[in-house]
């Protein structure tokens, strides 16, 4: 007897797609006719799945996560998962796997703000069309589903990121210090600012304050600050004449050399070079 019922479609990418997009290996929907355990390690892949109906358990390098109907998982297929439906109530599921040059950084921000590969999304139906988009490009072999599905994919990415699936919500004074936080350095970007600064400022732990900011913005502070001042500064080198060095103070980098190869490091060219070409 089957112990599953679906259909999948597997795809090789083509070199573009592996050098550009975020692409498909393997996408499908399953019914589960009875309990069977589906257990996979060392792949470089990650998955993602959107419970239809039902429940089951779902084991990701050694923690269970029990689920159930609307639950979606995203995990880094290269760690061990495993995952069996309910008796009771067999779980009908959609998933894909996928991979990409650029889906690690997308998944370290979603793991930093979920801590867990689990999450029950506010709008599963999105997921839901997404995942069925992504099938239906493969199963007819449509012209242009590589980017399509990248579209899609990214669809799909954008909504574990924006999900807010802390266990334990932010109070709103937390969030609205952290708000407080972000708006005061992007007035006082020009001035020394340091985390411990930000602290006393703001009455909060430098460790809890770096820790929550990230959570809530996916940014550390510092990068964030980073972020502001180099916007600020493209903007004066674009639309001003004045020279890097002054630019550079004007934008809370007394030393110009400093300001330079922070500049590089973000844009990779300097000042000059960046003025040129804009």
């Amino acid at each position: 007897m089957r112990k599953s019922e679906g259909e999948r479609i597997i795809a090789t990418p083509s070199p573009y797609a592996r050098q550009h997009c975020l692409y498909v290996q393997e996408a499908g929907f399953l019914k589960s006719v009875e309990p069977h355990i589906s257990s996979r390690k060392d792949l470089e892949s990650y998955l993602f799945f959107l419970v239809l109906s039902g429940r089951g358990t779902f084991r990701y390098n050694g923690t269970p996560h029990n689920l159930r109907q609307g639950d979606c998982v995203w995990v880094d297929c290269r760690l061990p998962y495993a995952h069996e439906s309910s008796t009771s109530s067999p779980w009908e599921l959609k998933w894909v796997h996928f991979y990409g040059k650029e889906v690690a950084c997308f998944y370290d921000s979603f793991q930093g703000k979920n801590g867990s590969p689990t999450f029950a999304p506010s709008n599963p139906g999105a997921f839901n069309e997404a995942l069925s988009a992504l099938f239906a490009l493969y199963q007819k072999d449509c012209a242009g589903k590589e980017i399509l599905a990248h579209k899609y994919l990214t669809d799909i990415i954008t909504g574990c990121l924006s999900e807010n699936t802390e266990k334990n919500e932010k109070t709103e004074s937390m969030k609205e210090k952290l708000e407080a936080v972000r708006d005061y350095m992007k007035t006082h970007f020009r001035e020394e600012i340091t985390l411990d600064k930000l602290s006393e400022a703001f009455f909060i732990s430098k460790y809890h304050l770096a820790r929550e900011y990230r959570q809530t913005f996916g940014i550390t502070p510092g990068n964030d600050l980073t972020a502001i001042r180099i916007s600020e500064a493209k903007s004066l080198l674009r639309f001003s004449l004045e020279p890097v060095s002054h630019i550079a103070r004007l934008c809370g980098y007394p030393d110009a050399n400093y300001f330079t190869k922070v500049f590089r490091k973000c844009e990779g060219i300097t000042p000059l070079e960046y003025r040129r070409k804009w």
